[in-house]
């Protein structure tokens, strides 16, 4: 190998050796580059934000190494962490089915001129993605993993939500952030009965497909009835939260006509929570006398409408029937429609129905189970008292709302003083009741 290289050496000029040496580079890496391929990923298309490029940039900064010796960081307003992105220097490689795959950022920077009269260069700043990967793999890539990509996006974007709550204003929606912090952990419920509402959101979540097999528009209602002050509220802040939703709070009060009611539903977005409060305070859906049965040749649906009163240009519950079960039900998906009321009665059989309203959530006084919770929730404390038993037979004598309850419980910060208080307050009511 010595005298080879030798007798190259001095036989081979150095420009003949040169250019060899580089054909062959050539060669090789032009037979490397041709078994690649590259999408690129434009943060624009055709003037629309690109969700993929949007996707990328949350998806990226998850699958970036320890090694990785570039980054961008900012802290953005009602984000709770520090935020971190990928800049153009440096590669981030991801693995997927035993494919590896090269993500770079590429940032262009133009200039453009602002007009005769104002001269002045203006820098814009052009961003897209460059995904590369080999050829072979090129059938699993954009079938598979784009989409895995874009679910992963999806999925950290419910996470990350700020949910918003709107409340009607005219003729259109205002919207604010939804800030209470109810949650199925603090909210003062049965467990057996917690546990039936949080089984059937779920169970509700897992059947898109079943609901476009059987051909049903893929919402859910529920009404939520009993007295004031049994958490009705907190209890749709907490399927919210659960939920990461949205939160429509459409009060009829303000809804003039069957028109104004349709405008207004349809302007609700999907994956939210429909809530209509107090629905008995309306007239128009209080259970109506009629002199006629509904006979077997009419359908529920037919008799709904002969037996109730249309008033042109006004609200009525027909409008509400159609919008729940109409057409006008498909205007949407994965929505929640929330009923609340503190007199069930009142409320038309039209409207209580399965498939209107599908599942009826009873909130009723403070029993022992449940108080159990506030305890924990208010004063920390976890297992058993003394005291709970007292209580606990207190409470099943009375009807006292978890309102009530907590309100005394937040009056003493020492728990053992909390708990002799709310004895002598239970004692004083159960008193007063015998008078």
């Amino acid at each position: 190998m010595m005298l080879l290289r030798t007798a190259i050496n001095d036989l081979i000029p150095h420009q003949i050796r040169s250019l060899i040496v580089s054909k062959l580079k050539a060669f090789f890496s032009d037979h490397q580059r041709n078994n690649q391929v590259s999408l690129q990923i434009n943060q624009s298309w055709d003037g629309q934000t690109n969700k993929l490029f949007q996707a990328a940039q949350e998806y990226l900064p998850a699958r970036i190494s320890h090694s990785f010796k570039s980054l961008k960081i900012g802290k953005i307003p009602k984000h709770k962490n520090v935020v971190v992105a990928v800049d153009g220097t440096q590669e981030v490689v991801d693995h997927f089915q035993d494919i590896k795959l090269t993500w770079k950022l590429i940032e262009e920077t133009s200039n453009k001129d602002s007009g005769r009269d104002f001269p002045k260069m203006h820098s814009f700043e052009k961003l897209s993605f460059k995904l590369t990967f080999e050829e072979r793999h090129r059938d699993v890539v954009m079938s598979k993993y784009i989409s895995h990509v874009l679910s992963t996006y999806e999925a950290m974007q419910a996470e990350q939500k700020t949910i918003k709550i709107h409340s009607i204003g005219g003729r259109s929606w205002r919207k604010s952030d939804l800030t209470h912090p109810a949650s199925f952990d603090s909210l003062a419920l049965d467990p057996e009965q917690k546990k039936d509402i949080i089984g059937d959101l779920d169970r509700f979540l897992r059947r898109k497909e079943l609901y476009k097999k059987v051909g049903k528009p893929w919402k859910r209602g529920y009404l939520l009835y009993g007295p004031p002050g049994t958490g009705k509220s907190s209890l749709i802040a907490a399927m919210a939260n659960h939920l990461k939703f949205d939160v429509y709070d459409l009060e009829l009060s303000s809804v003039y006509s069957n028109s104004d009611l349709m405008r207004a539903l349809s302007e609700t977005s999907n994956r939210s929570i429909i809530v209509i409060e107090d629905i008995d305070c309306n007239r128009e859906v209080h259970v109506r006398s009629t002199s006629k049965a509904p006979s077997d040749s009419d359908s529920d649906s037919d008799y709904d409408r002969k037996h109730l009163k249309v008033k042109t240009g006004r609200f009525t519950l027909s409008g509400l029937l159609n919008y729940m079960d109409g057409l006008w039900s498909s205007g949407g998906e994965e929505r929640i429609i929330i009923f609340t009321t503190n007199h069930r009665e009142r409320i038309d059989p039209a409207l209580l129905r399965p498939g209107r309203m599908d599942m009826h959530i009873h909130l009723s006084f403070l029993g022992g189970k449940a108080f159990r919770i506030l305890a924990s929730t208010y004063l920390g404390i976890e297992g058993h008292h003394p005291l709970f038993e007292q209580i606990d037979g207190l409470l099943d004598k009375l009807q006292v709302t978890p309102a009530v309850v907590a309100e005394q419980l937040m009056r003493n910060e020492d728990p053992q003083v909390a708990l002799e208080e709310l004895v002598k307050f239970l004692k004083q009511m159960d008193k007063e009741s015998l008078l």
